[in-house]
């Protein structure tokens, strides 16, 4: 696998703010990201660096291309969907495929109108007659019908109801995604995309506080509802979190073996969600 996007000390300051810290990532082809962290904390700003939107500190390269020197070469090769789609209101959904279809010389009009066939969009509705949902799954069918080598969605399924939210992500696996695609996603919204993932980073300050293959961390990350007679012994392995579900502990250990883990209780994989949580509250 070809690496896609490497970064090295990167930073970018506003005033005395840092919004990105001396950030270090890589990330190779075929690769799903998840990028999480809570807000203001710097993922849009990362974004932007990767997208050449803002200027910044460091060594950024995307397909060995500087995102902010070479920016109209590396937006042939990258979609970004962002939180909010933006559209023109008096613009006919067809004239908006017709628009796509005339600047980017990768847009497959055929796959968006499979995709727009599996809405209610109508071809001759303008979109200030669309419902919000309606509009975001029409930017949605425009931009994953661009024949991108990195994807970037920023909140992609924002104001959707959850079947949409279901088929899209089951769309981009089956539909879109395969070996010569790398996808990043935002979202907070983890329990959705988690089983689609490959790698996770988390971001915290402007600094990446956790990075690592879904692989690695199922090996190394386990939680345990600790049995009563075993609670003293399991708070002395200083946990990295600590919370109690139906009266038990439940413990959230890195890098002890699972068998050890065993003994004193059910042992689970955590989700992403409760490995974020405990994650953000260890910097905090």
């Amino acid at each position: 696998m070809a690496n896609i996007l490497q970064a090295q000390g990167l930073s970018k300051k506003y005033g005395n703010y840092k919004a990105l810290n001396n950030v270090n990532l890589s990330l190779d082809s075929g690769r799903i990201l998840g990028l999480i962290g809570p807000n203001g904390a710097g993922k849009t700003t990362l974004l932007k660096s990767i997208l050449g939107l803002t200027p910044y500190d460091g060594k950024l390269e995307i397909f060995g291309l500087d995102p902010h020197k070479q920016r109209d070469e590396l937006m042939e090769r990258v979609c970004f969907i962002a939180d909010v789609a933006v559209l023109p209101r008096w613009i006919k959904v067809s004239q908006a495929i017709d628009f796509v279809e005339g600047v980017h010389s990768r847009f497959n009009r055929e796959r968006c109108m499979g995709y727009l066939a599996k809405t209610k969009i109508k071809q001759d509705s303008k979109v200030k007659a669309l419902s919000k949902g309606m509009v975001v799954q029409l930017h949605l069918a425009l931009i994953m019908s661009i024949d991108a080598d990195l994807l970037i969605l920023d909140e992609p399924t924002l104001g959707l109801d959850i079947l949409f939210r279901k088929a899209f992500y089951e769309q981009l696996l089956n539909d879109y995604f395969d070996e010569n695609r790398t996808i990043i996603i935002t979202t907070h919204q983890v329990e959705e995309v988690e089983h689609i993932l490959s790698d996770l980073v988390f971001i915290q300050n402007g600094e990446i506080v956790l990075d690592d293959s879904m692989d690695a961390i199922a090996e190394t990350y386990f939680e345990v509802m600790v049995e009563k007679e075993y609670e003293e012994q399991a708070l002395a392995m200083k946990p990295l979190s600590v919370r109690e579900v139906f009266g038990q502990k439940v413990c959230l250990f890195s890098g002890v073996a699972k068998p050890h883990l065993e003994e004193m209780g059910k042992v689970r994989k955590p989700s992403v969600a409760d490995l974020f949580v405990a994650k953000m509250q260890g910097e905090a």
